[in-house]
């Protein structure tokens, strides 16, 4: 791909922005960027979040946010005046398509309201391509932008966007002029939308880090220090862990664990580990910015994640901070769930267990602990398996490939 066949200009339309879960977008953005290509980003709710990455603060002056709710329905009115056939066609597909979903059907559209509100700066602005990095609301405002513009929509989609929601999948499938996803494994989960597997192509493009940011560390760590990061969700499976942290202090095994994030679960988990026992061994330490948690991967002797489908099918596609671990020289411990397998190779540059199963994620932690030689071997190759297929120099620049080929196809 030469500079002449790349877009020139690139739409990210994301539900919120800044957001501090989200640095993967921030890091393919950046990459984008460093190719050439004038990346604007639509944000669809005001900024709200106390904490900001300093490389999304960057970013800021790039992104567009709702305009002030007046000035918002005003624009769409005079929108509808000037597209009625698009608009109201447009709206018509979604009630046909959410009518059983009234809550994600008034959701969307706002969401496409929001958009309206600043759609002479999108149309001014002239994007070659109309991307969402999810498939929820964002792929439904970059569908309907698209037909404004008469321009391509692509969309990616990673974990809950496609294991719990169905916002008319099938027909964002069918419009697209591409669709990506961040592992083999959905590409599967997203046939039940095809009406055979494989009739639609999805890419998958990983996602990936900026391997410059995370210095690989070999040594100086804490002897039995364990580390979980993740926000507080059920999908994390914490409560396994803390049943199994059980099980290691009733062996003897020495340990201590640091959890590092925030959410709905938080008392709930306090709760369950006062209730084990482990209030001197476990602690929560909250949410913190990115250089802490890199520092702390830095220290610690392992890095558990023993992560779980929920009982309405919920679940990571690949937990960022499994990739950061790997990236870290932090051996790793996780579950054979959706995409992880496909970044950590069972016995090879890390462990797998069965999820929801403490005394299997308890035995493999303290085997772990004790053979210092196979989590220094584990490290080695787990740092080769990001730097080969979690580069994100390499998968945005496919990212940008797949664009150019929609645009110039």
């Amino acid at each position: 791909m030469t500079p002449t066949t790349a877009p020139k200009r690139v739409l990210y339309v994301v539900s919120l922005f800044p957001c501090w879960s989200e640095t993967f977008i921030v890091r393919e953005i950046e990459v984008l960027l460093s190719r050439g290509v004038d990346v604007r980003i639509l944000s669809l709710k005001p900024p709200q979040e106390s904490l900001v990455h300093e490389r999304a603060a960057r970013l800021l002056e790039r992104t567009l946010h709702p305009r002030p709710p007046v000035a918002t329905a005003l624009a769409s009115l005079w929108l509808a005046v000037r597209h009625p056939v698009t608009v109201l066609g447009f709206g018509a597909r979604l009630v046909a398509g959410l009518w059983r979903q009234p809550s994600k059907l008034a959701k969307s559209v706002a969401a496409l309201t929001r958009a309206a509100g600043q759609f002479e700066w999108i149309r001014r602005f002239d994007p070659d391509v109309v991307h969402a990095p999810w498939a929820t609301y964002p792929a439904t405002v970059a569908w309907f932008l698209s037909r404004l513009l008469r321009r391509p929509f692509t969309f990616t989609s990673r974990a809950h966007d496609i294991f719990i929601e169905d916002q008319m999948m099938a027909d964002k499938l069918r419009h697209a002029a591409l669709a990506v996803t961040i592992t083999r494994h959905n590409v599967s989960h997203l046939s039940r939308w095809m009406r055979s597997p494989g009739e639609i192509t999805v890419q998958v493009v990983h996602s990936a880090l900026d391997l410059a940011d995370i210095p690989y560390v070999e040594g100086g760590r804490l002897p039995h220090r364990l580390l979980s990061v993740g926000r507080l969700d059920p999908i994390k499976g914490f409560d396994v862990l803390l049943n199994a942290l059980a099980v290691l202090r009733d062996r003897g095994v020495a340990f201590e664990s640091v959890i590092i994030g925030e959410g709905a679960e938080r008392a709930r988990l306090l709760a369950l580990r006062d209730a084990l026992g482990l209030a001197d061994r476990v602690v929560f330490i909250g949410a913190k910015p990115q250089a802490e948690v890199h520092a702390a991967m830095a220290q610690a002797t392992l890095m558990v994640m023993p992560c779980v489908v929920t009982d309405d099918g919920n679940a990571d596609g690949i937990p960022n901070v499994l990739t950061e671990a790997m990236a870290s020289g932090l051996a790793v411990v996780s579950t054979r769930v959706s995409g992880i397998p496909e970044l950590v190779d069972d016995g090879v540059n890390g462990l797998l267990v069965p999820p929801r199963d403490p005394l299997a994620l308890a035995e493999a932690v303290a085997g772990m602990l004790a053979d210092p030689e196979r989590r220094n071997a584990f490290a080695r190759e787990g740092r080769h398996k990001v730097e080969r297929d979690f580069n994100v120099h390499i998968e945005a620049g496919r990212l940008l490939g797949h664009f150019s080929e929609v645009v110039h196809g």
